[in-house]
């Protein structure tokens, strides 16, 4: 079970909440709807492996502006 620090994430990325909830929540249904097209099952559940992406630099939430 994943507890990070919101406060380093939120500043590392220089978003706010909102698009922290949005853009993890995005990326967590992609994981889902890959692993559900190639027969994968998870080990976690995809929410834990979108926010440890996040943390790990995988990829970066952009603010429309």
């Amino acid at each position: 079970m994943l507890n990070p620090d919101i406060q380093k994430i939120l500043y590392k990325q220089e978003i706010n909440r909102y698009a922290l909830v949005t853009g993890v929540a995005k990326r967590a249904r992609q994981i889902a709807y890959n692993a559900e097209e190639k027969d994968i099952i998870l080990q976690e559940k995809p929410i834990s492996i979108a926010l440890q992406e996040l943390i790990d630099d995988k990829y970066y939430i952009i603010l429309p502006h």
